[in-house]
């Protein structure tokens, strides 16, 4: 007897939901991602035009309004946006910050919001927690959230936290006890579900930071910001656990933004290798140019099964924080080597705002620094995986 087994590749699964986005980034082409990055503005007819479409609440439960869908059709989405030239960091928050909400908010805390997020009518886009001071220690910053009755009453400051402006609630990590007075260092941390439409002008002032790229961030500021206590997420001191559980899902993520950008970097490269003649014959008819397109090609792929097979383990509820973590260090550096191998095809007209290349070659750097970097996730490694000494 003959058994023939149906194998679903990379990049072939959600072939709907890929239609459908392909769709839609179709209206928004380079010359209108060029035109906001000029302004530094917010995308906001795109995401409004997600939204419409429910994509932007795929993560969401169907009891609460939204679609439902496993984390990995979750990041088809952010792949096919950039992988048709466009950015989703204007809406990954929301599907990430969304999971310490859905997993440990309370039940009136689900009610109240879920349904008013998958239909677009509150967006929870910020995401405070890097401080100045404290960068990746975490555990060390100083924000501070003190008990005062029936509210907390918050006083600190937050950077890089992006789309601050554009974004109705915050998912906000503040210390509720001193981190002399805990045996861990990793305790007496809290995740509060900031309302921004009271907050801002009142306790909360934010002002924007000017980057290398269009990515709306900004730091923000508490100066006795007084919240009810209702807007606690979990259980008070364990906030630094219910927004940990969520990083892994966050990592997976924004590893499909860079496997869509090794695909759109792949494809404009043999484009214009293939159009583009230089003495009398097409310049990717060069070993020079073809060598660094093929291998980027490849470290995509192998990326892409890493990613996949994280999203997997993800679903399946297995520990996957090595298979997130390496999915987030090969997909970044595969788009990063894919971009390089783009630009140098292009030449100097890679330098050139119209081919869209060195507006997507600045985006994709970020990735190999937020929301961890490079050499963080190599330490994880060496130390959780290999069994390495700690090195910090």
């Amino acid at each position: 007897m003959t058994h023939t087994a149906t194998v679903t590749l990379p990049g072939a699964d959600y072939p709907e939901i890929r239609d459908g986005v392909r769709r839609i980034c179709a209206d928004f082409p380079g010359s209108y991602w060029r035109e906001l990055d000029e302004r530094d503005a917010y995308p906001t007819d795109f995401v409004q035009a997600m939204t419409q479409a429910g994509y932007l609440a795929a993560l969401i439960p169907q009891e609460y309004g939204g679609a439902g869908l496993p984390l990995r059709a979750a990041g088809v989405v952010l792949e096919e946006i950039h992988a048709c030239g466009g950015n989703a960091s204007a809406t990954h928050a929301q599907m990430y910050t969304m999971g310490t909400l859905l997993r440990h908010g309370s039940q009136a805390q689900k009610e109240t919001y879920l349904p008013q997020i998958a239909a677009g009518t509150l967006r929870l886009q910020a995401f405070g927690v890097s401080e100045p001071t404290s960068g990746t220690d975490t555990t060390r910053l100083k924000t501070r959230a003190v008990r005062d009755g029936d509210s907390y009453v918050i006083n600190g400051q937050k950077i890089w936290t992006s789309r601050a402006l554009h974004s109705d609630l915050m998912l906000l990590l503040a210390r509720t006890t001193p981190l002399e007075e805990v045996e861990r260092r990793t305790d007496g941390l809290s995740v509060f579900l900031v309302d921004m439409r009271e907050t801002v002008g009142n306790g909360m002032t934010i002002r924007p930071i000017k980057v290398m790229i269009n990515h709306n961030t900004t730091e923000v500021f508490f100066d006795n910001m007084r919240i009810p206590a209702s807007s606690l997420v979990g259980q008070e001191g364990k906030g630094l656990r219910h927004i940990m559980d969520g990083m892994n899902a966050e990592r997976i993520l924004v590893s499909h933004e860079s496997i869509g950008d090794a695909k759109w970097f792949t494809r404009a490269g043999v484009r214009y290798a293939n159009d583009r003649v230089v003495f009398n014959r097409p310049i990717g008819q060069n070993q020079g140019i073809q060598f660094p397109i093929a291998k980027a090609y490849a470290a995509a792929q192998a990326a892409e099964l890493m990613v996949c097979h994280a999203s997997e383990m993800f679903e399946a509820g297995m520990p996957c924080g090595e298979q997130a973590n390496l999915a987030k260090l090969l997909s970044s550096e595969a788009a990063w080597e894919a971009a390089e191998a783009c630009m140098q095809t292009f030449g100097g007209f890679g330098y050139a705002r119209e081919y869209d290349v060195e507006r997507k070659w600045r985006e994709c750097r970020v990735q190999r620094t937020a929301p961890i970097s490079t050499n963080l996730i190599l330490s994880y490694v060496a130390e959780h995986v290999l069994g390495l000494p700690r090195s910090y």
